[in-house]
């Protein structure tokens, strides 16, 4: 019998490779659509995905021969692991492969954010030459919050050591650590009163959907930068636009939204998003924080090595 395998994202050919050499034959469906996905995964023994397609319980039912999914990076908020696990299908994600980009991003993000960089330029390209109008500030001796302290929140620490920043981490489940230069919070208290810029580096799950919302923006005692390269739920549209109009929020820079990409945006959502992306003072990419060309194959590796170990 075959062993199909749906590869419903972009792979490296490590992984395309790997696979092969295991006996699997590839179905490549990287236009897949939720109304094609079931007839292409019903034969399938294994999934690559990404975020091309939801494997929620009826995909899930639609392959009676699963045996295991692989996610191309973090976010298993696009399979049901529980219902997953329950028909004994393995579930395996690969946050360690583009953490170091998300972390670069994010770090991108807020330096051209904190030196006005992509507004400055983009006014010398349109023929003006504001100097004073794009005065910036520097990075030392600023605070930082970063919230959430994962993989992809320790690349971007990591990349924060040589600023000479006060870097304040909160992740709940990781409250211990001792690290030089690095104060670990119990709670979110110092963040609200101390934090010059708040990064988010948190997975989406209930406990942290519209994680940024009014209640947390009043809690802020200093006007703040507001980075996000996480999930786009996890900011509130509404708050961010109160913030940034009020000026609590002095610049914000976004990889995710919470409604992705444009076309999925309906009338009203399109409007809200287009009043925020069209200030100067925000700095907008379209998802690609961790989609880079070294991070498609550390991904890849990452998954044949979780995959091919297990004896199927």
């Amino acid at each position: 019998m075959k062993r199909n395998v749906l590869i419903a994202a972009p792979i490296h050919e490590v992984l395309e490779q790997a696979l092969i050499a295991q006996g699997y034959e590839l179905k490549p469906a990287l236009d897949i659509r939720p109304e094609t996905a079931e007839a292409l995964i019903k034969d399938c023994v294994g999934v690559i995905t990404s975020t091309r397609i939801q494997l929620d319980k009826k995909l899930i039912d639609a392959a009676p021969l699963l045996q295991w999914i692989g996610r191309m990076g973090s976010g298993m908020e696009v399979i049901d692991v529980a219902y997953a696990t329950l028909k004994n299908i393995q579930c395996f994600s690969s946050p360690e492969g583009n953490a170091n980009a998300v972390g670069e991003h994010a770090l991108g993000l807020l330096l051209s954010l904190s030196k006005n960089i992509h507004r400055s330029s983009n006014e010398v390209v349109g023929g003006q030459w504001l100097r004073e109008e794009n005065r910036g500030f520097e990075l030392e001796g600023k605070t930082i919050g970063t919230i959430g302290y994962g993989y992809t929140g320790k690349a971007f620490v990591k990349k924060l050591r040589g600023f000479d920043m006060n870097v304040l981490v909160y992740d709940k489940y990781k409250q211990d650590s001792t690290e030089d230069k690095i104060q670990h919070c119990t709670d979110l208290s110092r963040i609200y009163q101390e934090a010059d810029i708040i990064s988010f580096h948190v997975p989406l799950q209930e406990d942290t959907f519209h994680y940024f919302d009014q209640s947390f923006l009043e809690q802020l005692q200093k006007k703040i930068v507001l980075i996000n390269t996480s999930r786009g739920t996890v900011v509130d549209t509404d708050t961010l636009l109160r913030g940034l109009e009020s000026g609590k929020i002095i610049a914000a820079g976004l990889d995710v939204f919470e409604v992705e990409p444009i076309h999925k945006m309906n009338t009203l959502v399109k409007e809200k998003f287009l009043k925020i992306i069209t200030r100067d003072n925000v700095l907008v990419t379209p998802h690609i924080g961790g989609y880079s060309y070294e991070s498609l194959y550390k991904m890849s590796k990452i998954l044949v090595e979780k995959i091919t170990a297990i004896k199927w």
